[in-house]
């Protein structure tokens, strides 16, 4: 946890905010997560062809995880009144913020702890 790149706690970060939100906002509605996959498998395809093949398994990964999370998100979230990607409702917001930084704090601990 210590080498964790500063771009990649940002995705961390990322992951973080968009579990939290599924948490609150989940639907288990067929066609949200269908249309998601398939937007991944679009998207995620066409960010394979334009990036080095030789890439590893977790970029590969997270060309297809991310257009299926900002997909589904964007489901999620229509007509709930967030404001660009905040939720309303101050505590949803608190709790995304507060895991984020436990998150970061965490690393810069191990970054300081074993460097």
């Amino acid at each position: 946890m210590a080498k964790i790149k500063n771009g990649k706690i940002v995705l961390w970060c990322y992951l973080i905010w968009y579990l939290t939100t599924v948490y609150f906002y989940f639907d288990p509605a067929p066609k949200i997560w269908i249309n998601a996959l398939g937007i991944s498998a679009i998207i995620g395809l066409g960010l394979m062809l334009s990036v080095d093949a030789s890439g590893s398994r977790w970029q590969t990964a997270r060309l297809f995880m991310m257009p299926f999370a900002v997909s589904s998100f964007s489901a999620l979230i229509k007509g709930q009144g967030f404001l660009f990607v905040f939720s309303p409702v101050l505590n949803e917001l608190l709790v995304g913020v507060a895991l984020c930084a436990m998150f970061v704090v965490l690393v810069l601990y191990f970054r300081h702890r074993y460097s």
